[in-house]
């Protein structure tokens, strides 16, 4: 069963005049981890997509850019899309309910943020209103303004690519612990470990682009030392 079945399941038990908002409540205790890993990055995605004030006619399309979305599973990911853009309930409010349900997991929340720039970047063009809305959830999420900005300059295009911040490491650190560092990060990032946190297997695209540009990093700081 896909991951959009499973949701669709669960929209199936919201009653009516129910919104994402009480779908997050139910997931809370306890969550099923890829469900509403899932629901989390869509919910958070359809608030995301107003935010440069150009909503476009397709909008589920820009979701290709994190999950797999066969196109018999289309039909749930937009009912996702469209409950949380119907939805009163504000971005920040659902960024609060996610950051409650995983809140002893702040690598699955690095997951969802690294979600929410990839749809960003959809269209090609990163707007100074989808980078304060990136910020602020970074903020709720209680993440390191250092891992925003990480990720704003993996993501956008004017930014100056650095290995080193990239690896999360000094200029001046050791070429030996920067290797270490590199040999975890590859480790604890590896399909299989996102996988064990909740990321869906749909949602793999997100462990390929961070383990591409992990290693162009390293290889990067390699070149310089040889």
């Amino acid at each position: 069963m896909s991951i959009w079945s499973r949701i669709s399941e669960a929209l199936s038990a919201l009653t009516a005049g129910e919104g994402l908002s009480q779908l997050f409540d139910r997931l809370r205790s306890p969550p099923e981890r890829s469900v509403a890993f899932a629901i989390a990055v869509v919910a958070l995605g359809a608030k995301m997509a107003k935010a440069d004030g150009q909503v476009t006619r397709d909008e589920v399309t820009a979701f290709r850019e994190v999950f797999h979305i066969a196109a018999k599973d289309e039909a749930g990911a937009a009912k996702v899309f469209n409950l949380a853009r119907q939805d009163v309930a504000g971005y920040e409010e659902y960024a609060q309910r996610i950051k409650s349900m995983f809140s002893n997991q702040p690598d699955t929340l690095r997951d969802l943020l690294e979600g929410l720039f990839h749809i960003a970047m959809a269209d090609g063009f990163y707007h100074p209103n989808e980078d304060a809305f990136l910020e602020r959830v970074t903020e709720i999420f209680d993440l390191p303004q250092a891992e925003f900005n990480r990720l704003r300059m993996r993501f956008a295009p004017e930014a100056r690519q650095d290995p080193y911040t990239v690896l999360g490491v000094a200029p001046d650190t050791p070429y030996d612990e920067i290797r270490k560092v590199w040999r975890r990060l590859v480790r604890e990032n590896h399909p299989d470990a996102m996988m064990a946190r909740g990321v869906p297997e749909e949602a793999m695209q997100l462990a390929q682009k961070r383990m591409s540009d992990i290693n162009r990093a390293w290889d990067e700081i390699e070149r310089a030392h040889a």
